[in-house]
């Protein structure tokens, strides 16, 4: 269990990089970008608060709040998507890698619930 715990951290870690660098190189639309960034790495923000978390119920709080970012995320990108700021295959590929991530903290969230 503490390796897959691992293996989300370092996938919401390389999102919100990957999300930054990609950022760094859009031009306009900074309202939607600071948007972007700020949602992406929340992500993995909240998930390694998570790790600190007083109770199990702050635990499962801290997962739902890094889930609705990860929603906030794909919202923003389909945005961008949609004004010409992503071409289709960036766009497809963060999609993918954010709804990987949504999966597993809906999978942590259902677990931690069941042993609450």
């Amino acid at each position: 269990m503490e390796n897959n715990k691992n293996i989300l951290r370092e996938e919401t870690i390389n999102f919100a990089i990957e999300i930054s660098d990609i950022c760094d190189n859009i031009k306009g639309c900074s309202v939607y970008i600071n948007q972007l960034l700020r949602c992406s790495s929340s992500i993995g923000a909240n998930l390694h608060e998570a790790k600190y978390a007083q109770s199990k119920a702050d635990f499962i709080n801290k997962l739902e709040i890094a889930l609705k970012e990860s929603y906030e995320a794909e919202y923003w990108l389909e945005l961008l998507f949609r004004k010409k700021k992503l071409d289709e295959i960036t766009y497809k590929t963060l999609i993918n890698k954010c709804g990987t991530i949504r999966r597993k903290l809906i999978a942590s969230v259902t677990t931690a619930k069941k042993k609450q």
